[in-house]
């Protein structure tokens, strides 16, 4: 039976970097693991940064649609259409702003018999663990379900910061299992249990927040850049963006996460869908992603 591991956590937790460590651990032990991705704007994005390990038909984005709701159905049936292979696992990155336990109680009704009941991994951002502000509740909803919590943002964080967001996470799920990136076992994952975990009641409706994306011009300097994602009101809680600067012929990927930084990296290949900025949380809106981008561009 194929296993099916869902992967959760906050906005910029740091669910990506950890898919990508258990997709190529499971490929060099000899797995053929297949990727779904979902989030509000343009998940193939996302996507095309896992091809230089996995061929394209293995990996699926979905994008548009919440899958702890109204993508569900969508999700599932994906899943059930996932090609049979020997020593496969499916890995499923929900997007940052999923109601976890919704996601768990709906996604295994109506699984195909050959997948075992989906297991769900948390990835929690040490650093900012609830430091969300509004969206506490939100972030506290997405491991209470998890059989794994994954600590992430640990470095240079004293101990007693450490201690005290475990000892947090305990107090809401008991029966997880919490360790560090680099403690990970793949071939334990497929035999963990899902929760049995007691989750407290959430306002689903919290989750669903607003999100856009526009066009995005080659940019002058990479300075561009940053003057960009400074002029986002700080409560649009993402930004990512991918486009050429100057000259270049390669494209360029960057992201502010919900704290204020900014990454930027090497974009691999060409975007499929062009040159986008996109933003997810309150205020996203076309006008204001343009109102932006003429700014810093023109300026």
């Amino acid at each position: 039976m194929e296993a099916i591991i869902t992967v959760v956590g906050f906005l910029g937790a740091g669910k990506t970097t950890l898919l990508k460590h258990l997709m190529i651990d499971y490929i060099d032990k000899g797995w053929k693991p297949f990727i779904i991705l979902n989030d509000y704007e343009n998940a193939n994005l996302d996507a095309q940064q896992f091809i230089e390990q996995i061929e394209p038909k293995q990996i699926k984005a979905l994008s548009g649609s919440c899958i702890c709701c109204s993508g569900i159905n969508e999700l599932r049936d994906f899943v059930n259409r996932v090609p049979k292979r020997t020593k496969g696992i499916t890995l499923i990155e929900a997007n940052g702003t999923s109601d976890a336990c919704s996601l768990m109680s709906f996604l295994g009704v109506g699984l195909n018999d050959r997948f075992l009941p989906p297991i769900q991994i948390s990835v929690v951002d040490v650093k900012n663990w609830q430091k969300r502000g509004e969206h506490n509740e939100l972030e506290a909803n997405q491991i209470q379900v998890s059989s794994l919590i994954v600590l992430t943002h640990i470095e240079d964080m004293p101990s007693d910061r450490v201690t005290f967001v475990i000892e947090e996470l305990y107090k809401l799920n008991p029966l997880a299992e919490i360790i560090n990136m680099d403690e990970i076992d793949v071939s334990l994952i497929p035999k963990l249990s899902p929760s049995k975990n007691n989750a407290q009641q959430f306002e689903h409706l919290k989750t669903h927040w607003s999100s856009c994306s526009s066009d995005l011009p080659n940019l002058p300097n990479s300075n561009c850049i940053y003057d960009i994602c400074d002029a986002l009101p700080k409560g649009i809680l993402r930004v990512k963006g991918c486009t050429q600067i100057g000259n270049e012929e390669a494209y360029t990927y960057f992201e502010r996460t919900p704290n204020g930084e900014v990454f930027v990296r090497p974009f691999r290949g060409i975007p499929i869908t062009g040159s986008k900025l996109l933003t997810i949380g309150p205020g996203s809106e076309p006008e204001l992603l343009e109102k932006a981008i003429k700014m810093c561009v023109l300026q």
